[in-house]
């Protein structure tokens, strides 16, 4: 039999029950008023048919016209609440719940939030990922974020879904200048979102997934033994073998690597190179079979002034011919390509 929730709710209380128990988790850390606002704006969050604003969540929740408007505004800019306590809360009964076991994997992704307004100072310009191609080249103005998502199959879906646990906002460079500030690139942030998520999960295993921009050696060199880095992988990256053994009487500094390896783009080309062929079940969010080869190694991902890491390389093609090959790497070598 299916569960049944109450959606019904007291005289006088715009908020159903099984929306005050869904969030309950998270009412330790609000004050009375500040909870009932905040019920209220997730209410109209998922209400609201188009832009989820504060006064869209008020108008199609019928608070419109309310006298205390302005406490809704400042719950977002005034009121006192941790949104980083909140996030280690919700991460806490996420994993509790669709990944009680196992390695959690966490997907990371910036994302530009467009707006003009003079008044947004962390504002800067940046690549349109959409409107941008290969060849052409689209700025966007507007302010940047990044995403950490825990990805798992939900019960009700036949795909794995994305749930965002800790979103992180970017400042530009242009704004950190005017504050007296070291600039923190994507990769400075994804460093520390990756550690904190780390330290709210202590002992589980966490494997953490993202496209190119993540592929940076000091993100790579601050993962701890617990996480390990999933993401693309340049088809002329420099990789090394491990250096040859130092004998007693070796003179000079100890070898940080060894002998270069060919580079993936060579591989592609070399018919020597063994393919497997393996059927992937999901491909693109779709349930459908995709055939491709692969190979795979390992390898040292070296450069000048941060430590060697040794990764396992995979090199993807598409039989068909309709895709680009793509290079993949990861910072757990016994994890195994397919």
């Amino acid at each position: 039999m299916s569960e049944q929730h109450d959606c019904s709710r007291e005289p006088g209380d715009a908020v159903p029950h099984i929306l005050r128990k869904w969030l309950s988790p998270f009412r330790f850390w609000f004050t009375a008023p500040s909870w009932e606002h905040l019920l209220v704006l997730v209410m109209g969050a998922l209400l609201s048919p188009g832009k989820r604003t504060v006064t869209a969540c008020l108008r199609i929740t019928g608070r419109a016209e309310v006298s205390n408007f302005a406490a809704y505004h400042q719950l977002l800019n005034r009121a006192r609440w941790n949104p980083r306590t909140l996030a280690a809360r919700l991460l806490s009964v996420i994993v509790a719940r669709l990944v009680p076991e196992g390695p959690v994997v966490i997907g990371m992704d910036d994302t530009i939030e467009r707006r003009w307004g003079q008044r947004i100072a962390a504002r800067g310009i940046y690549r349109d990922p959409v409107r941008s191609s290969h060849g052409h080249f689209v700025k966007a103005s507007g302010l940047r974020w990044l995403s950490f998502m825990v990805l798992s199959p939900v019960p009700w879906a036949k795909c794995i879904k994305a749930l965002p646990v800790l979103t992180i906002l970017c400042p530009s460079e242009r704004h950190d200048q005017k504050k007296g500030r070291k600039h923190k690139l994507l990769t400075d942030w994804a460093r520390q979102g990756v550690l904190q998520l780390c330290r709210w999960l202590p002992g589980r295993e966490i494997i953490f997934v993202g496209d190119s921009s993540f592929a940076v050696h000091t993100l790579a060199a601050a993962l701890p033994d617990t996480a390990t880095l999933i993401t693309r992988l340049r088809l002329d990256a420099s990789l090394f073998a491990p250096p040859d053994q130092r004998h007693e009487h070796t003179l000079g500094r100890p070898a940080q690597k060894g002998r270069p390896l060919p580079k993936l783009k060579t591989l592609l080309k070399d018919a020597k190179t063994e393919w497997q062929r393996i059927v992937a079940s999901s491909w693109y969010g779709k349930q459908t079979d995709k055939t491709l080869d692969v190979t795979s190694g390992t390898g040292l991902w070296y450069r000048r002034g941060t430590p060697p890491r040794p990764i396992r390389w995979v090199l993807v093609r598409d039989p068909s011919g309709r895709r680009e090959p793509q290079a993949f790497m990861s910072t757990n070598v016994n994890l195994e390509p397919a």
